[in-house]
This record gives C-alpha cells, sequence and structure tokens, in this order.
C-alpha cells in the first residue's frame, strides 16, 4: 500500500478536499492585489511647480497662475520640475505665446515652493503625498525593488522553515504577517517605513504561496492535480481583475491598501482549522500525529470505518518509498555537479529569470501605455486567461521545450516591436505590449511544470527553489531597469525584449519530457536520452512482460 491508498481510503476528493482546496485558494486573490498594489498607490499624477507663494492672494484664476508661472515642453504641457524664477506678467496679454529670443532670456528654477497635482484618478498617492517626483522620481522604482526584495528573503526563510516546522504554522505566520504589516503600510507616516513594511508584505507574500500550494497538492490524489493547479492559478488572474475594480471605487491609497490587508485577519483565523500534512507529520517522525489527522479527515468525508482502520505501522508501510527517497544529503550544489545537471540549471535560471523580468516591467508601468489605469490592469488580468488555455493544449501536443522557447520569443519579439511604435499610437502599442503580456504569463504557466518534470525526485525541492529564487531576482532588478529610460528612452524596451529572446534560445538545449517518466536520481538525468537509458527502459518493459506472463501461466495451472 502507497499513502495515495490511504489517502483513497480516507476519501481523496471528498468534502474535506473541496472545502480545504476552496479556503486556501480564496487568499490568492487578495495575492495578486499586493504584488500589483504599486501600480495604484504609486500613480505618478500630472504634477508642475506651484505658483510664487506671493502669487496666492492674487485675483488670478489657476490656469493664468499656471500660464505665468510654469513653462512649457516642446509637446506644450507643463512642465514637471521647473518655473520660472519671475512671474511671465507679460504672457498674459500675448495669450501665453513668447518668442524664442524671449525664451532664451528666461531664467528657470526648480520647485522651490513644491508641486501641485491632478488628482483625477487617485485622490491622494504615496507619490503626491512624499512628493516622488522629479530628483525623488527613483524612490517610486526602489520601492518596488524593496518590496520584490522582501519576496525573495521570504521565500528562503519561509521556505525552509515550512520543511522544518510545519506547513500549517508557517501558513498562520505568513497570514499574520501580510495582515500586519499590510495595516502598518496603510498608517505609515513616511516613506521609509512605508518601505519596511512593504518588505514585510513582500515576506508574507512567499510564505503564502509556499504553503498554500504545499497544503493543496499534499492533500488530493495526483489525478486532480492538473485540475487544481490550473484552478488555482486562475484564482491569482481574477485577483488581477479585483485589484482594478477594488481601486476603481478607493481611491486613497491608504484606504485601498487597507481593504486588500485586512481581509488576511480574517484568513489567519480560517486558518486555525486547517490540517497539518500527513505526509510532512510522517516524514518528521510524527506517526502519530499522522495517523490522528488521517482519521480526521476520515470522518469529515464520512469514511469514519474506513478511518479507523489506519494505524501507526500500516502508515509506515506506505511511506516507505519516500522515506527511501529523503535518504541521503543533498544541497543545492548537487545541481551544478554533473554536466547534464549543470547545464540543465542554466538554461531554467536564464528562463525564469528573463521571464519574471519582463513580466513585472510590463505588468509595473500601466501608465506608459496612456490609456486609462484601470482598464488596461483589466486587460492586462483578463489576457492571462487565453494564454494558459493556449500554452497547455500546446504542451500537450507539441510538447514542453517548443512551447516554452516560442513563448518567450515570441514576448520578446512584441516588446522589441513596441519600441518603433510611435508613442501617439496608443492602441497598437496597447496590444503589442498585451500580447507580450500574455506570452510571458504562458511562460510562467510552462516554467512550472516543465521544471518538476525535469528535475530528479531526490533533489526536486531544492531545484524548484533555486529557479523561484532566481525569478525573485528578476522580479527586483525589473524596476530599476525603468530608470535607465531618463537618459535613454528606448533602453528600457530593448532590455525588456532582450532578455526573453535570449533565455527562449537558451530553452532549445533542455531536453523534451513529454510522456517521458519523472525522473528520481541525478544518475536519472545523466542518462536521459542516452542509449543505456534507452536499454534500461527496454529490459523493463521485458522484465514487465515476463512477469504477465508467468501470472497468466500461474493463474491457468490453478
Amino acid at each position: 500500500m502507497a499513502f495515495a491508498d490511504l489517502l483513497e481510503q480516507v476519501g481523496s476528493t471528498g468534502r474535506f478536499q473541496v472545502l480545504h482546496v476552496t479556503l486556501l485558494c480564496i487568499p490568492v486573490l487578495l495575492m495578486a492585489s499586493h504584488n500589483l498594489l504599486q501600480n495604484f498607490v504609486a500613480m505618478v499624477p500630472p504634477h508642475y511647480c506651484s505658483a510664487h507663494s506671493n502669487l496666492s492672494e492674487s485675483q488670478l484664476s489657476p490656469a493664468e497662475i499656471r500660464l505665468i508661472t510654469v513653462p512649457l515642453s516642446e509637446a506644450g504641457k507643463p512642465q514637471r520640475c521647473q518655473r520660472y524664477v519671475a512671474p511671465q506678467w507679460h504672457l498674459l496679454d500675448k495669450n501665453g505665446t513668447s518668442t524664442s529670443q524671449e525664451d532664451d532670456d528666461v531664467v528657470l528654477q526648480g520647485c522651490a515652493d513644491g508641486w501641485s497635482y491632478d488628482m483625477t484618478e487617485m485622490t491622494t498617492t504615496i507619490i503626491s503625498e512624499w512628493h516622488l517626483v522629479c530628483d525623488q522620481h527613483s524612490l517610486k522604482q526602489m520601492g518596488q525593488t524593496i518590496y520584490m526584495g522582501g519576496v525573495l528573503v521570504g521565500a528562503l526563510i519561509f521556505g525552509s522553515l515550512s520543511d522544518r516546522y510545519g506547513r500549517r504554522i508557517l501558513l498562520m505566520i505568513s497570514h499574520l504577517l501580510m495582515a500586519v504589516a499590510g495595516t502598518c503600510v496603510a498608517f505609515s507616516p513616511s516613506f521609509p517605513l512605508y518601505c519596511l513594511f512593504r518588505f514585510g508584505c513582500g515576506m508574507a507574500l512567499s510564505g503564502l504561496g509556499l504553503n498554500t500550494f504545499s497544503l493543496i497538492v499534499e492533500w488530493i490524489p495526483t489525478r486532480v492535480r492538473t485540475f487544481t493547479g490550473t484552478a488555482t492559478g486562475y484564482c491569482y488572474t481574477v485577483g488581477q481583475l479585483l485589484l482594478a475594480a477594488i481601486a476603481y471605487f478607493i481611491t486613497d491609497w491608504r484606504w485601498l491598501t487597507l481593504a486588500v490587508s485586512l481581509p488576511f485577519y480574517v484568513f489567519f483565523l480560517i486558518s486555525w482549522w486547517f490540517h497539518e500534512s500527513s505526509r510532512w507529520l510522517a516524514i518528521n517522525n510524527k506517526p502519530e500525529q499522522a495517523v490522528k489527522t488521517l482519521k480526521s479527515v476520515a470522518r469529515f468525508n464520512g469514511r469514519h470505518e474506513e478511518g479507523e482502520k489506519i494505524d501507526v505501522k500500516m502508515l509506515q508501510e506506505s511511506m516507505k518509498k519516500e522515506m527511501s527517497c529523503s535518504q541521503g544529503t543533498y544541497s543545492s550544489l548537487d545541481l551544478f555537479r554533473t554536466p547534464k545537471m549543470r547545464m540543465m540549471t542554466l538554461c531554467l535560471s536564464a528562463t525564469w529569470l528573463s521571464t519574471s523580468f519582463a513580466y513585472y516591467g510590463l505588468a509595473m508601468d500601466l501608465q506608459k501605455f496612456g490609456v486609462n489605469i484601470y482598464l488596461i490592469q483589466v486587460i492586462f488580468g483578463a489576457v492571462d486567461i487565453p494564454a494558459k488555455v493556449v500554452v497547455t493544449v500546446c504542451m500537450s501536443f507539441i510538447g514542453r521545450r517548443p512551447s516554452q522557447s516560442g513563448a518567450l520569443i515570441i514576448a520578446g519579439v512584441t516588446i522589441l516591436v513596441n519600441i518603433l511604435v510611435p508613442y501617439d499610437k496608443q492602441t497598437v502599442r496597447t496590444c503589442l505590449a498585451v500580447l507580450g503580456k500574455g506570452c510571458l504569463a504562458a511562460s510562467f504557466n510552462c516554467c512550472y511544470l516543465y521544471s518538476g518534470e525535469l528535475y530528479p525526485t531526490i533533489i526536486r525541492q531544492s531545484g524548484m527553489g533555486w529557479v523561484s529564487m532566481m525569478a525573485r531576482v528578476g522580479a527586483m532588478v525589473a524596476p530599476m531597469v525603468q530608470l535607465t529610460g531618463d537618459y535613454i528612452p528606448w533602453l528600457p524596451g530593448l532590455i525588456y525584449g532582450g532578455a526573453p529572446i535570449l533565455s527562449g534560445v537558451a530553452a532549445v538545449f533542455l531536453p523534451e519530457t513529454l510522456g517521458t517518466q519523472l525522473p528520481d536520481t541525478v544518475q536519472d538525468v545523466e542518462d536521459r536520452g542516452s542509449v543505456k537509458s534507452s536499454k534500461v527502459q527496454v529490459s523493463t518493459k521485458e522484465a514487465m512482460i515476463l512477469q504477465d506472463t508467468k501470472a497468466d501461466l500461474l493463474k491457468q495451472a490453478a
């Protein structure tokens, strides 16, 4: 008997699993809200220098004051970071026109009296509250980088702690941390404290993602994992649409942050009901607790009698295979010790890093498309739905490798083409960006399945942890690349588009896994595709045929 048989005995797809997965998936809706929250709380409103203090009591209208205070750019819009040293009264007589000679003689200065903001879409943002504009505009990107740094640190900390102390307790801590850190973000009196608490939200996000996924897959049978994994992924997609709706009605950044953080107090209370993974309990020498948990699940599923038959001896027998695979000492160094493992890890690292890098490069700067930010958020979220369907079909029929490589290369090409499209062609630019974002979402979907099939059982968690770390490094770097546009406007697009194309080429060197068995050891990976491996597979088939023939002869003799 295997552990899967024990799970079937207590009800593998019963009421417990349905309620368990549903309650675990609900917080995933708001995980997307925290990941993309900066699109709204750090929205940069149209702004220009405030008028001279001696003009506040004048009888002029706001438009007239701006006319004599703020110079116009070449595009005919008020400059954001400069004003006249002295009011240009003569512009009132000339209806705002001046000769080029007069422009040369005018002396400009910075915004000595602060800025005025056009708060049409949001009533307040961290940009307008702490004046993160002009010389301070890079702090916006730094805030997102710090948040992604928290996601990276959280993955390193919560990943190892969950293997040591259990999935349930770490999930509860993650819920509480997200609720408390999110609340503190909403009440932050300064930008440094805002960044500190957002770092905490990033850590909590990693803990939520890792432990939610583990608790889901370890309580459901293999036959429904694909469906359940897809449903969980679509919860994140719906969460992107939900964020746009919440932000549309809550236009104050503090209240918006509270709205997506307070529900985690409720999730924390609900998480007390969750059952610890019996697999984890058994592997960590807690068989009595594992049996008790299995019996509880059996009662919930209406299989009380079947559950009472389970004892510690039966559990230990069912976990022999898992225990044998866990014997021995393995580390992340095993990902690079042998030639094929090394090549595979390097190619996967490039794939994950560039996918995350380009994805957040597009998804975290929605204002540059010149479209209503709520509409573009909905479009960017909705495109994930068909993208994931298409890539799932492609992976099933044409293979993992061409699907992974093709998604990355198409995404990179669309981003590069967008550089050549004039800025006033907003519809074309938006369509190309949506196509690119959809391909990157498809690449993410492929990455998870493909990487899990490539790495052997004994170091699969280490491999997935490594590539996930590379993805978070890409997400950290992505906001900072935006700053290069201050010097060379087309450079961010070139970097965001070039990285997926290069990694798409690297993905060509990965082995195909469609229709192949999962490798259990590093040697299985090294033998994959070799003559030796083929011979082993043939001999295994011959042994199975002989065994079946022997069984038939025994039945006939009986």
